[in-house]
């Protein structure tokens, strides 16, 4: 089952990044560990588009970007929260990342990027906050965030 198999690889990430610091050091391991080329990634890739037309992943939208929490924390990723975006040429509600933010940017046409930063993962630090904005294309934006912990402000 897809939904199964998400499970998994969300599962896996969570895992391998379980307790570590919310830094460019494990933005960098994830890009080792986990690269935009590699199979996992390349699953993930096609699990959300897999997802979004089944109609579990990303079953809302508002402002043009679709999506769904698609894991909540305490369950198969561990202490994260897994949501799913399905943004193009947009900027998102701004947002604070209280506990920090760990992301994967996935293109579906063009050379998308999210917050000017190509395919492959991200890693926003506690306290961080931002509009998120794809340009260049579409693209899923998968995000784990530590506890489920986002607060929108509102600006």
């Amino acid at each position: 089952m897809p939904q199964d198999a998400f499970a998994k690889i969300v599962g896996e990430v969570s895992e391998a990044i379980a307790d570590r610091p919310l830094d460019g050091d494990l933005e960098t391991f994830l890009n080792s560990r986990f690269p935009a080329h590699g199979p996992a990634f390349k699953a993930l890739a096609s699990l959300c588009a897999e997802g979004e037309s089944e109609g579990w992943l990303m079953a809302r939208e508002a402002g043009g970007i679709r999506f769904g929490r698609a894991v909540k924390p305490g369950t198969d990723a561990g202490r994260f929260s897994v949501d799913v975006v399905r943004m193009k040429n947009v900027a998102g509600p701004h947002h604070v990342h209280v506990t920090g933010e760990i992301g994967a940017i996935m293109p579906i046409d063009g050379p998308a990027t999210f917050d000017g930063k190509p395919e492959g993962w991200y890693v926003y630090p506690p306290g961080s906050d931002h509009r998120p904005t794809v340009a260049g294309g579409e693209a899923y934006i998968l995000y784990l965030l530590p506890d489920g912990a986002i607060e929108f402000t509102g600006r």
